[in-house]
């Protein structure tokens, strides 16, 4: 009898303390992050002084950080944080990671309270809370933030940047399960508002080469930059299935919290921004077995922009001081990148070639042969951003060669293609050997030879479509005839 009355005052001394405010006292600090206020805000704020911009973003919506001890990931996800306005004014910020300490088949809220740290208490909204509960998917229990690392660490950058009357949602995702993730960012979709910021946790590849960590990370972030929630869970999977990256223990721990970030801004007018990457063997110099970061923002799609790219023709042109411009910058880009693992701060000129949006390859060359070779389709961001990207991607990125070194600098040449808008056509009638690259595109498979290949080569027309089909698309050599593939052109500015 004296058993039962014990678990019975158990039970209601439980309920009355769910009652009450509740402080989530921080598990990783002194360990992940600096539990001395003094320093750990030195810290922040050094970082963020490194990262400042002359002018920010509109209307972040949404971060995408690692989480990972701050010697590591720290300098990453501050990158992201810096892109917000000091002191932007945001009700809340719903937190959002993959749940480190168990599986459960939906979500789990930290309900009411605060979490504090050396910096102070941050407020938890408790009313958005108890309105998510009423939920029987984000009802699974709250103890699953005791000892969840992702989420706290994100707080002390949220502090020292946001102005402090903001409060969070923690919540924490159980499982990769898409339909149930599914149904989680359809409840959260309505809080995805000017006046709230969702963070998303998430650290990369695990375990793998750094070499392979490179190029599986780059493909994670292509896939997550595309927006698109069902091609980054597929290229996610086939990273994590392929068997090409020793070691690879996931491509992104918190995929499903990504995922649910995806699901909320499908079909709307938001974009995913790269802003850096990078990983632990950067630091550590361990480069045998290593974790990746990447940071990332989301904002609203600049639609002028999109409508002024759609109304551009093949007749682009660029003046040679833009073409002089954009190799400098392609240089300048590479050295920097050599010495501080991001991007020049540079004064671009207000000439229209550079602000075109349009795609780009860059290639190196060392004493005339092939040294990197990297490029890209993407039209949603001006020339002179897309130079500096590949250009850097080409030097360190490129997975058929060892990352650029300082010695080489002074012995390699850059070539730069800048490419026209893609133009679908219905025949290959259409296309012009020497003039025209093409871009072949079947569900997730796409491959691209520049206009040049054909001419280096002497290739026919069929053997340019079915070379491009069978090496760069993977989908066979006559996968081009298939109806269900499509066949884009372009033009290509040398310089």
């Amino acid at each position: 009898m004296k058993k039962y009355i014990l678990i019975l005052i158990i039970m209601v001394s439980n309920l009355f303390a769910n009652g009450q405010d509740m402080i989530r006292k921080p598990v990783v600090q002194g360990t992940f992050y600096p539990n001395n206020a003094i320093e750990l805000k030195n810290q922040i704020e050094n970082w963020y002084r490194a990262y400042q911009l002359t002018s920010y973003p509109k209307s972040i919506r949404a971060l995408i950080v690692p989480h990972a001890g701050y010697v590591f990931s720290g300098a990453v996800a501050a990158r992201a944080y810096a892109q917000l306005e000091p002191s932007a004014k945001y009700k809340n910020v719903f937190l959002i990671g993959r749940s480190h300490q168990g599986y459960f088949s939906g979500a789990s809220v930290y309900p009411s309270g605060a979490f504090v740290n050396a910096l102070g208490e941050v407020q938890v909204n408790d009313t958005i809370c108890e309105e998510l509960l009423k939920y029987k998917i984000f009802s699974h229990p709250s103890y699953y933030h005791d000892k969840e690392h992702s989420l706290e660490v994100q707080l002390p950058f949220l502090q020292l940047r946001l102005a402090p009357d903001f409060r969070i949602i923690p919540i924490l995702v159980g499982t990769e399960n898409t339909t149930i993730l599914d149904e989680i960012a359809s409840i959260l979709k309505k809080y995805f508002t000017a006046d709230n910021l969702f963070v998303i946790s998430t650290d990369l590849s695990h375990y793998p080469s750094y070499k392979d960590a490179i190029i599986s990370d780059s493909l994670t972030v292509q896939a997550i930059t595309t927006g698109d929630p069902y091609k980054f869970m597929s290229a996610v999977n086939d990273i994590e299935m392929s068997g090409k990256y020793d070691n690879l223990s996931t491509a992104a721990c918190g995929a499903a919290a990504v995922y649910v970030l995806l699901k909320v801004i499908e079909k709307e007018p938001f974009e995913v921004k790269k802003i850096f990457t990078a990983n632990s063997g950067d630091v550590s110099g361990d480069k045998s077995r290593v974790v990746g970061y990447a940071s990332l923002i989301v904002i609203p799609r600049d639609t002028k922009s999109e409508i002024k790219n759609q109304s551009t023709d093949a007749e682009f042109t660029l003046t040679e001081e833009e073409k002089k411009f954009l190799k400098d910058l392609a240089f300048k880009s590479i050295k920097y990148g050599l010495t501080y693992h991001t991007y020049p701060k540079v004064e671009i000129p207000d000439w229209p070639g550079l602000h075109a949006n349009c795609g780009v390859f860059v290639t190196i060359n060392k004493y005339g042969r092939l040294r990197g070779c990297i490029g890209t389709f993407r039209q949603d961001q001006p020339l002179w951003q897309n130079v500096m990207e590949m250009a850097q991607s080409a030097a360190f990125n490129d997975p058929r060669f060892s990352p650029l070194s300082f010695d080489e600098l002074n012995k390699i040449d850059i070539e730069i293609s800048a490419l026209t808008p893609l133009k679908k056509i219905t025949s290959i009638d259409e296309i012009q050997l020497g003039k025209h690259g093409i871009y072949i595109k079947k569900g997730l498979r796409s491959g691209t030879f520049l206009p040049q290949v054909a001419t280096d080569t002497g290739w026919t027309l069929e053997e340019f479509l079915g070379h491009c089909a069978q090496d760069k698309a993977g989908i066979g050599y006559y996968g081009w005839k298939d109806p269900d593939t499509e066949i884009y052109i372009y033009e290509t500015i040398i310089f």
